[in-house]
């Protein structure tokens, strides 16, 4: 009757020295990737406290995600002129002091509320559906996250392995960038810069200093490029839209007409309207943050859904906004 019986190291065919080494080897990859996987954490930590950081005085990264690229980079550029520092698009040690970057702090904890799952809704395919809808909420608890805390969705993922962020309930807690309400004063722009090359919406103050900084989208065709001078006339919040089927010619479903679309965070125009004094050109929201500058829009400027609200409390109708069609715009860099 076959037994199972132990068997040396010498008798399995692996001389002792050899199997020691072996797990020495082992053990030393496990410190690299151990080592490894914490440098990633602290490079992560410091992208994002920079992201946070310039997010917090008003000098867009775009979405907070992480992974620094031009958007972080030339909005540090315009932190640094305005600071008077060198003008690197680096997270330099003075730079990091003048920001406040905190990468200790980049991260902390958020309890789902029941106002969260209330901003989830339906958006149906067809414009007609909507139209007959109160309001258009966001796909998902993920993206209700992802707005609240200006990111891209890929990071609460990463912040919170192997969960499924959209099955959470109230009372349960996520891992979130740590973003959170400014103690700084809101500026009030004196006027508005929008340069069209870099996609970039410039607040300037009465001073013609440099307050503060957005990334936008523009039209996709260069022949709906606005040029010249125009003015805010309104700024309306949590705006409703009206759909004209002549300036979607994308859109295949049959529209009997205009359509009324109700306001919410998938509004077409997101949740702010800030309309200027050439006809059928705004400043608005959007429901898809992550394709700010990379797409066309219609001919208006959409940022980000948090920007363009927070630029809604900068502006007033009657400010001047002036379109500039070069790649740096050369604006006062006095320290404030």
């Amino acid at each position: 009757m076959p037994s199972c019986t132990n068997r040396s190291d010498e008798s399995a065919g692996i001389p002792r020295s050899r199997r020691i080494a072996f797990m020495a080897i082992l053990a030393v990859a496990a410190s690299v990737a151990t080592a490894a996987a914490a440098a990633d954490e602290t490079a992560l930590r410091r992208a994002v406290a920079w992201q946070i950081a310039l997010d917090r005085v008003g000098f867009s990264p775009g979405l907070i995600d992480g992974r620094i690229g031009a958007k972080t980079e030339l909005a540090t550029r315009e932190f640094q002129r305005v600071r008077r520092l060198p003008i690197t698009g680096r997270l330099d040690d003075a730079t990091a002091r003048a920001l406040g970057v905190d990468p200790d702090n980049a991260f902390g904890w958020y309890v789902i509320t029941p106002a969260d799952l209330a901003e989830i809704g339906p958006l149906p395919a067809s414009w007609v559906a909507r139209s007959r809808l109160s309001r258009l909420g966001h796909a998902s608890l993920e993206t209700v996250l992802a707005e609240k805390f200006h990111c891209a969705t890929h990071l609460l993922n990463t912040l919170n392995p192997g969960r499924n962020i959209n099955a959470l309930k109230p009372g349960d807690r996520v891992a979130v960038p740590n973003v959170v309400e400014s103690s700084l004063a809101v500026p009030t722009a004196a006027s508005i810069e929008i340069n069209l090359q870099q996609k970039v919406i410039r607040v300037l103050d009465d001073q013609g200093r440099l307050a503060a900084l957005f990334h936008c989208s523009v039209a996709a065709d260069k022949a709906k490029m606005p040029s010249g001078n125009a003015q805010v006339t309104v700024v309306v919040r949590d705006p409703d839209y009206m759909f004209d089927p002549k300036k979607w010619p994308e859109v295949r479903e049959p529209v009997p007409g205009r359509l009324r679309i109700p306001p919410g965070p998938r509004n077409p125009v997101g949740r702010v309207w800030m309309q200027l004094s050439l006809p059928g050109y705004g400043i608005h929201g959007t429901p898809n943050p992550e394709l700010i500058g990379k797409t066309g829009s219609h001919g208006c400027f959409r940022l980000a859904n948090w920007d363009a609200v927070r630029l809604s409390r900068m502006v007033r109708p009657g400010i001047p906004v002036r379109f500039v069609d070069h790649p740096l715009l050369q604006v006062a860099s006095t320290a404030r």
